[in-house]
C-alpha cells in the first residue's frame, strides 16, 4: 500500500473510534446522553481538541476480555482550549465497558494529569463511569490510587475541575471530591461510596440512585458545587469558571476588557440595605450592585445559604465574595458556613484571586446542636483560612458585626487589608441589648422601672461603644465610606494591591483544624 492508502486507513480508523459502536451510542442518547466526544467539542473551543492515546487497548485476559478489545479502552484524553487558554481533559467513554477503570484506562489518565501538571494547566474530568473494572481486579484499584495520588499533588498548584455526566460510585467518588470544583446534572449524575443494592443488603433500607447521590443531595451537603438541569449548560458553565481562574497557582487570573464604569455609583444601595439592623435583605442585590455587569457565579448556592461565595470581576479582575446572607437564619455562622466559607478563602488564595468580604453578622449560631457537634472546631477553619492567605483582602461592613464573628469576617485583627464600613455599621462585642443586659444587670433588676431603665442603658452602650465611627476612632476600620462609593473604592484599593507581596515562614504545613 502506498502512502495516500494508508492515511485513508488511518483516517477511517480513527472515524470509526469517534463513532464508537452504534447500539452503544444509541443507549447513551435514550439515557439522554452526549456521546463524549460531543461533549468536549461542546467543552472546548471549536477544533482545538487533541486527544492522545486514542487507540490504546487493555492488555487484560480472563472473562472474555481478550476477546473485546476496543481502541480508547473507554477513556478519551488529551488537551484543547478554553477561549484560547490551554486545558487539558479525560473524559469517560461510557459506551466502552461503561466508562468503567481498568489499568490502561488508568495510565492514560495519569499521564494526561501529568502533562496538566508539568506545563501548569487546569485539568477538567468528564465522569461518567461504572468504577472500577471488576475482571481486572487489583489493577484497577490501584489505578484509582495512582488518581488519588496526582489529585493531591496537584492540588492548588492547577485548577481542578470535575464534571459529573453519568454515575460515579465507590472510590471513583473521591477523585472528585479531592478536586476544586464539582458539576453535576439533575437525573444524569448520581456519586455514593456504595451503592442502592448495597445499603438495602446491609441496612434493609430501599433507595433509588438519585435519593442517595442524585445531583439535588449533593447540592445540598457541599458535595457538588453547582447543579444544572442539562448538559448543555453544565458545560457552558464550566467554560464560564476557567474564564476567571489562572491556569496555575504561579499565574493571576485573567483581566477582562470591561465596560462597566471602575467609578460607577452604587446609589441603589441606600435602599437596598435597610439601616435598622434588624430588618433583612438579599446580600445577593448588594454583590449584583457593585459587581461588573452585575454579574456573578455563585458556589454551593444551596449548602449553607446563611453565607453567600462567588466569583464576580470588579473592572475585570477576578475576585472572590464572601458575604453574609441576611435572609437566612439572619446570616449568622453556623458548621457548615464556616465550613464553606473556609474552602473559598482557601481555594481563592491558592489561586491569587483577591478577596473582599461583605459583613452583616450578628455573630456565631447558639445552641446545644452547635457546641456538640464542634462549632468551636469549625468555625476555626474560617479563621484559620483567612489568617492564611497572603492574596489582597478587603473588608466591608455594611451593618452589625458582633463578636467572635466580626473577628472571623477577615478582620483587620487577623490580617485584612483594608477596612471599610458604612455609616451603618455596629461593630462590638454583642448587640446593645445584650450587652446592656450583662453590664447593668443590677441596675435594671433594682429600677422601680426595669424596662425603662434597660432601654436607657441599651442607648448609652450604643453612644458609647457603638457609634458608626468608634472603629474608625480605634484604627480598626479604615475608613466609614458613601456606600454608594462602594464599587468604586473597591475597584481603586484591589489597584492597589496589585502587586502585594506576602511573607512566608517555611514551614512543610499548616496543621489546620478538621
Amino acid at each position: 500500500m502506498d502512502m495516500h492508502t494508508r492515511v485513508k486507513q488511518m483516517q477511517l480508523l480513527r472515524e470509526e473510534v469517534r463513532a464508537g459502536d452504534g447500539r452503544a451510542t444509541e443507549a447513551q442518547r435514550k439515557r439522554g446522553k452526549l456521546t463524549v466526544y460531543e461533549r468536549l467539542d461542546e467543552l472546548l473551543d471549536k477544533g482545538s481538541f487533541v486527544e492522545v492515546e486514542g487507540l490504546r487497548r487493555h492488555r487484560a485476559s480472563g472473562f472474555g476480555m481478550e476477546r473485546r478489545k476496543p481502541s480508547g479502552d473507554g477513556v478519551v484524553t488529551g488537551w484543547g482550549a478554553i477561549e484560547g487558554r490551554r486545558v487539558f481533559v479525560y473524559a469517560h467513554d461510557f459506551r466502552i465497558f461503561g466508562g468503567s477503570l481498568g489499568e490502561a484506562h488508568a495510565q492514560k489518565i495519569h499521564k494526561i494529569m501529568d502533562m496538566a501538571e508539568s506545563t501548569g494547566a487546569p485539568l477538567i474530568s468528564l465522569n461518567d463511569g461504572a468504577g472500577a473494572r471488576i475482571q481486572e481486579g487489583v489493577t484497577a484499584l490501584a489505578g484509582y490510587g495512582g488518581i488519588f495520588r496526582r489529585n493531591v499533588r496537584a492540588s492548588g498548584v492547577i485548577p481542578q475541575i470535575s464534571v459529573m455526566l453519568g454515575p460515579c460510585a465507590g472510590g471513583a467518588a473521591y477523585s472528585p471530591a479531592l478536586t476544586d470544583f464539582v458539576f453535576m446534572v439533575r437525573d444524569l449524575s448520581q456519586m455514593f461510596i456504595t451503592g442502592p443494592d448495597v445499603v438495602q443488603a446491609v441496612t434493609a433500607e430501599k433507595v433509588t440512585h438519585n435519593e442517595l447521590g442524585g445531583a439535588d443531595v449533593h447540592a445540598g451537603n457541599g458535595v457538588a458545587t453547582f447543579v444544572y438541569d442539562d448538559e448543555a449548560t453544565c458545560l457552558h458553565d464550566v467554560r464560564y469558571l476557567v474564564s476567571m481562574l489562572p491556569s496555575n497557582n504561579q499565574s493571576q487570573p485573567p483581566t477582562v476588557q470591561c465596560s462597566d464604569p471602575a467609578d460607577r455609583t452604587n446609589e441603589p444601595l441606600l435602599d437596598v440595605v435597610p439601616a435598622e439592623s434588624g430588618q433583612s435583605y438579599d446580600m445577593h442585590d448588594v454583590i449584583e450592585e457593585i459587581v461588573d455587569d452585575g454579574e456573578f457565579l455563585e458556589l454551593h448556592d444551596r449548602w449553607a445559604p446563611n453565607v453567600v461565595t462567588a466569583l464576580a470581576r470588579l473592572h475585570g479582575t477576578t475576585v472572590g465574595i464572601v458575604a453574609n446572607q441576611p435572609r437566612h437564619f439572619a446570616g449568622v455562622l453556623d458548621i457548615k458556613s464556616s465550613e464553606k466559607a473556609a474552602r473559598f478563602v482557601q481555594t481563592c488564595d491558592a489561586f491569587n484571586i483577591p478577596i473582599v468580604t461583605l459583613v452583616d453578622v450578628p455573630g456565631f449560631l447558639p445552641g446545644t446542636d452547635q457546641e456538640h457537634n464542634g462549632i468551636i472546631r469549625h468555625g476555626a477553619k474560617l479563621l484559620y483560612a483567612y489568617c492564611n492567605a497572603t492574596v489582597p483582602r478587603i473588608q466591608v461592613i455594611l451593618r452589625k458585626a458582633y463578636g467572635g464573628a466580626y473577628i472571623v469576617m477577615d478582620s483587620r485583627s487577623i490580617g485584612s487589608d483594608l477596612s471599610f464600613a458604612w455609616p451603618t455599621n455596629e461593630i462590638a462585642v454583642m448587640g446593645a441589648d445584650g450587652a446592656a443586659n450583662v453590664i447593668f444587670r443590677r441596675e435594671i433588676a433594682a429600677s422601680d422601672d426595669p424596662e425603662a431603665t434597660r432601654v436607657q442603658k441599651m442607648n448609652e452602650y450604643k453612644e458609647m461603644l457603638m457609634h458608626p465611627y468608634y472603629a474608625a476612632e480605634n484604627g480598626l476600620v479604615d475608613d466609614v465610606i458613601d456606600p454608594a462609593q462602594t464599587r468604586h473604592i473597591l475597584v481603586d484599593a484591589l489597584e492597589m494591591l496589585r502587586n502585594k507581596r506576602g511573607s512566608f515562614t517555611y514551614a512543610k504545613h499548616g496543621n489546620p483544624p478538621v
